[in-house]
C-alpha cells in the first residue's frame, strides 16, 4: 500500500505555492494558529519557513504541522533547545490521541501501542526489529551512513479492523475501508490491526495469544501478502528517520514504493531477519510481465517524472510493479549509479517540489544515458529475470 502523506489537500497546495527555505533554529518556537475557528498553541522546532512566513513545525512528539501564514495568531522563541519526548513522554502523547484501552510494549527502537493481546505486539515489535536490523545491515554495506531514529519508532496496532478502519478515516477517508495497515508520513506512525483474527486466515474464533501460535497462522502462504503489506510501511517509516529519505521532501514514488515493494516479505521462519533482501518477488514480476504485452513506450518516463499512475486505482497496480521491476535491476545492474542517485534524494529539504522535466534531468544526469536506451536494457533484464 502506498506511504500515507498528505492528511488532507491543504498540504498539497502549500507545497505547490510557497517558495520556501531552510529555516535556522534558535530555541523551542511557540505558536498559536487558528483553525476552523479554533485556537491551538503548538511548539517545537521549524524545519522549513517560506519567505511569506509559513512554516513547517516539528513538534516534540515528532508530528509535522504546516502552518499558513494567516493561521499564525502568535510567534516566538524562547530560549529553551528542543528536544523530541523521551520514550515515556511519548507513549503519554500518543495515549492522549488514541481511543482508551491501549497499552504499549517497548523494544530497542520501536514503541507499540496495542489493545489486542500482549503476545501479538510482542511478535510486531519482533518482526519490526528484523526488519530494522536487516534495513540497516543492508544499506551499511553499500556505504550509506544511517542513522539511529532520535525518538522510538511509534506503531499503533488495533484488536480488529472495524476499530482500525473507524480511527483509520481520520486520516484517509473512505479509502481506509481497503488498508490494511500505512504509514501517516505527517504523524510518523504506523498504524495496523491483529491479522490473527481475520477471516481466510485462520479458522479459529478469537485472536492468537502465543508467539507460536501466531507465526503458525501468519507463516501460511495466504497471509504472505498480507504480512508483506505491513513490512512494506514499516519500510517507509525506517526510511523517512534514518536518513535515507527526508519526510516531506520530493521523493520520487517509484524510489520510495519501489524500496519498500523490494524490501517487504519476510521470513517468517528465521528469527534473525529476511534470509535474502531484494529477492525476486514473484507476485511483482508476474504483475510486470502481464504489463509488458500492452506497455506504452512512454511508461518509464511517466513512471520517472510523476506519481500519477501510483494514485490512479487503475494503473496504481502496474505502476507498483514496474516500480519494483526498475528497482531490482538498478540495484543489480547500475548499483554504484543508483546508491548516488539515493544520496542525491537523502539531502532534499521538506516542501521543496520539483517538475517532471526536473525529475528527469536528475535520472539523466545520474545515469548518463537517454531513457530508451536505459528502457531497453531494463525491459531486457526484467524479461531474463527468474
Amino acid at each position: 500500500m502506498p506511504a500515507f502523506r498528505f492528511s488532507n489537500g491543504w498540504l498539497v497546495v502549500i507545497a505547490g505555492t510557497l517558495l520556501l527555505q531552510s529555516a535556522q533554529v534558535f530555541g523551542l518556537e511557540q505558536v498559536s494558529v487558528r483553525r476552523d475557528g479554533q485556537e491551538q498553541h503548538l511548539e517545537g522546532n521549524v524545519v522549513v519557513e517560506s519567505q511569506d512566513g509559513g512554516i513547517l513545525l516539528m513538534s516534540p512528539d515528532g508530528v509535522l504541522w504546516a502552518i499558513q501564514p494567516d493561521e499564525i495568531v502568535r510567534r516566538r522563541t524562547d530560549s529553551r533547545p528542543f528536544q523530541l519526548f523521551d520514550r515515556i513522554l511519548l507513549a503519554q502523547k500518543v495515549s492522549q490521541e488514541i481511543p482508551t484501552g491501549f497499552e504499549t510494549y517497548s523494544t530497542a527502537h520501536y514503541l507499540i501501542c496495542y489493545n489486542t493481546s500482549k503476545a501479538y505486539a510482542q511478535w510486531c515489535g519482533a518482526l519490526y526489529e528484523r526488519l530494522y536490523r536487516a534495513f540497516f545491515t543492508y544499506w551499511s554495506q553499500r556505504g550509506f551512513d544511517l542513522r539511529d531514529p532520535e525518538a522510538p519508532l511509534v506503531a499503533i496496532v488495533f484488536a480488529d479492523r472495524p476499530s482500525f478502519v473507524k480511527y483509520a478515516k481520520t486520516d484517509l477517508g473512505e479509502g481506509a475501508e481497503a488498508v490494511i495497515g500505512y504509514y501517516n508520513m505527517r504523524t510518523n506512525r504506523v498504524l495496523m490491526y491483529d491479522l490473527t483474527g481475520v477471516d481466510g486466515i485462520t479458522n479459529h474464533t478469537g485472536l492468537a495469544t502465543t508467539a507460536s501460535h501466531i507465526n503458525r497462522i501468519l507463516s501460511k502462504p495466504q497471509t504472505e501478502r498480507t504480512v508483506a503489506t505491513i513490512i512494506h510501511e514499516a519500510t517507509h517509516q525506517i526510511a523517512f528517520n534514518c536518513g535515507l529519505q527526508q519526510r516531506y521532501a520530493d521523493i520520487p514514488l517509484w524510489v520510495s514504493e519501489g524500496l519498500a515493494v523490494y524490501f517487504e516479505t519476510p521470513d517468517l521462519e528465521s528469527s534473525k531477519g529476511w534470509r535474502k533482501i531484494g529477492g525476486v518477488n514473484r507476485e511483482r514480476l508476474l504483475q510486470f510481465r502481464m504489463y509488458l504485452r500492452n506497455r506504452p513506450s512512454d511508461s518509464l518516463r511517466t513512471l520517472l517524472s510523476n506519481s500519477q499512475r501510483f494514485r490512479n486505482t487503475q494503473t496504481a497496480p502496474d505502476a507498483y510493479a514496474e516500480a519494483w521491476a526498475l528497482n531490482y535491476y538498478l540495484l543489480r545492474r547500475r548499483s554504484a549509479e543508483y546508491h548516488a542517485y539515493l544520496q542525491t534524494l537523502s539531502a532534499k529539504k521538506p516542501l521543496m517540489n520539483e517538475t517532471d522535466e526536473d525529475r528527469l534531468t536528475a535520472i539523466y544526469t545520474a545515469f548518463g544515458e537517454n531513457l530508451e536506451a536505459l528502457d531497453r536494457d531494463f525491459v531486457s533484464y526484467l524479461r531474463d529475470t527468474r
